[in-house]
């Protein structure tokens, strides 16, 4: 007669156990009912309100609570919430507990385009943006000949201003002229900045805020007309 091997008999029950109980609470959970839904969003903005990610979330069934979790398709539910055109990306996950949860990561608008009679955001991916009816972005106005000028640099430029905090506190406005050169508003100053086109973004912007800081230091912002950046080597200011 064979000897048993009682080690591995123990191991097998133990692992046939816990397949069994894993499987079984697997079956439970799936059983469960949502009894909350919850919304979060991951940045302070607004363009988008926690009402409209629920109709989102409701929009496949009547009701989001009562429903089991295995009737959650959470990968629809995610597409579902990412059609909406203020959203950039959305996480939809279910807890043990009976909560569903939806991360919400909103767009992040860099300026307000105006083209024709058309309005709308430039968000920080280069792609158009609705206007919020929730929130009004503070962002500089872009205007004019936008369609004579390199839309991806153009977007460059923008974020450039928006991730640099003395510059999008203070760069209300770019003209784009009809040759393509772009002129800047200056908040609290009577000066225009011309830009010129939107290459040596880093170099420009620099040289501006040497220049700045000397005339600031030399009480002589009151002197000029326009302030013209298209010169790298140098900044050309032009006197009242």
């Amino acid at each position: 007669m064979k000897n048993f091997n009682w080690t591995n008999i123990r191991l097998f029950l133990i692992v046939g156990v816990a397949v069994f109980l894993y499987s079984f609470s697997g079956i439970r959970n799936e059983g469960r009912k949502i009894k909350q839904a919850e919304v979060v969003f991951v940045d302070n903005e607004n363009f988008i309100t926690k009402k409209d990610v629920n109709k989102l979330l409701k929009q496949n069934f009547d009701t989001v609570t009562g429903i089991k979790k295995v009737q959650l398709d959470l990968n629809k539910v995610e597409k579902s919430i990412d059609t909406n055109p203020m959203v950039d990306k959305a996480e939809v996950y279910a807890t043990i507990d009976g909560k569903l949860t939806a991360i919400v990561v909103q767009k992040k608008p860099v300026a307000r385009i105006f083209s024709g009679s058309k309005s709308y955001y430039l968000d920080y991916k280069g792609n158009e943006m609705p206007l919020s009816e929730s929130e009004t972005a503070r962002v500089p106005l872009v205007s004019g000949s936008i369609d004579r000028t390199d839309k991806k640099r153009l977007s460059e430029l923008l974020n450039y201003i928006y991730d640099d905090d003395f510059l999008k506190k203070n760069i209300t406005g770019l003209a784009v002229m009809p040759w393509g050169d772009i002129m800047m508003d200056i908040r609290g100053y009577d000066f225009e900045v011309v830009f010129g086109k939107p290459i040596n973004i880093d170099r420009k912007f620099k040289n501006y805020k040497a220049f700045l800081q000397d005339a600031i230091k030399d009480t002589l912002t009151e002197n000029y007309k326009t302030i013209n950046l298209k010169f790298t080597q140098q900044v050309v200011g032009t006197k009242k």
